[in-house]
């Protein structure tokens, strides 16, 4: 454990200063509001399901999210999806124009693009040809400005987990922030860092609603980590940052557990047959990486070929030659058993 790690030393000053935005809805949240009426927020007040501003905390989903993952409601916020998430991270702790993050390519491209958008300079180190973190070079990488360790785990576009040593490693030996994205945790038999979270002050787990829960259409992303970091990123958050309609079918949706459950483990069922299957296809397919995800990394022959094949044929998949260690490589999501049948069949009868 990081025992001198302290948050305020990697905080903005600009935000160590700044005074939250409060809400009306804030500042009563200890009262019972049954029969009270709002006429605090320069609302419309003809009911109709959304005329009112949503809960700024998103408390029920919140209380939702607490009980599924075993996590106290103080250690986590909610965001207009991951991205939305990630961005509030860069905001309150990399200054513009002087930090730095480090990724570790191949791997998510918003981390790049919100580096970018955030004026930070992004230190690529590229993960090894067996897709685990360079430790030595990631640790040589850094310095005092490095505000953050971007890590997917699993990874996209890889499919694969890193090692429970390595990320320790790093949690431990990294001075700045280890953000670790868990989008794809769900269809893994690796577990989640949730249940460590305590043990190192540093991680940050984002998650989301988009994969295994079927609501990439509400666009909801879950930030889990210590209260002192949630309470800075409280801070900064647009005060509505997460809509009523967004709200109301997150808890629709975790209320169907079981449900999901079964989901997850159809595709996972799915992903396992379309990888043998695809080993056993075409000789140009040349390997079917393992995949902890619900997508399949596969290299061929010519990745640009296939790609366009595939695409005269009605099915869209994603050409990933052009990230580094991934020439000629395609990466298809897995989908239902007819969908993956449809590709199959696609796969076999182009030459």
């Amino acid at each position: 454990m990081k025992t001198e790690f302290n948050i305020n030393n990697l905080i903005r000053e600009n935000i160590k200063a700044l005074k939250p935005y409060s809400s009306a809805r804030d500042e009563y949240k200890d009262i019972s509001i049954n029969k009270m009426i709002f006429l605090d927020a320069n609302e419309n007040p003809f009911e109709n399901g959304v005329n009112r501003y949503p809960d700024p905390q998103q408390n029920d989903v919140k209380d939702l999210l607490s009980k599924i993952k075993d996590v106290s409601k103080e250690n986590i916020l909610l965001g207009n999806g991951s991205d939305e998430v990630l961005d509030l991270i860069f905001r309150a702790f990399c200054e513009p124009n002087r930090d730095n993050i480090i990724t570790l390519p191949p791997t998510y491209g918003m981390y790049s693009v919100l580096a970018n958008v955030n004026a930070i300079e992004n230190r690529e180190v590229l993960l090894g040809e067996d897709f685990q973190p360079r430790i030595k070079q990631i640790l040589e990488a850094a310095d005092a400005n490095s505000k953050i360790l971007f890590l997917c785990s699993p990874n996209n576009p890889t499919g694969n987990s890193f090692t429970v040593a390595a990320v320790e490693k790093l949690l431990k030996k990294f001075k700045g922030l280890v953000v670790l994205d868990e989008a794809y945790i769900d269809f893994s038999e690796e577990k989640s860092w949730l249940q460590k979270l305590n043990k190192f002050p540093n991680l940050i787990i984002t998650q989301t609603l988009s994969k295994a829960y079927g609501l990439a259409g509400i666009r909801l992303g879950v930030c889990y980590a210590s209260k002192e970091i949630i309470k800075v990123l409280n801070n900064i958050k647009p005060p509505y940052n997460v809509n009523e309609l967004t709200q109301q079918r997150a808890i629709e949706r975790l209320k169907q557990i079981d449900e999901i459950d079964n989901e997850v483990a159809q595709l996972i069922s799915e992903r396992n047959r379309l990888k043998k299957e695809l080993e056993g296809c075409n000789g140009y397919i040349e390997k079917v990486y393992p995949s902890d995800g619900n997508f399949l990394l596969i290299k061929v022959d010519d990745a640009n070929k296939r790609y366009n094949q595939l695409i005269e044929y009605g099915v869209v998949i994603r050409n990933r030659t052009t990230q580094p260690l991934c020439e000629n490589c395609l990466r298809v999501s897995v989908g239902i058993c007819e969908e993956n049948q449809r590709l199959l069949r696609a796969l076999r009868a182009i030459k």
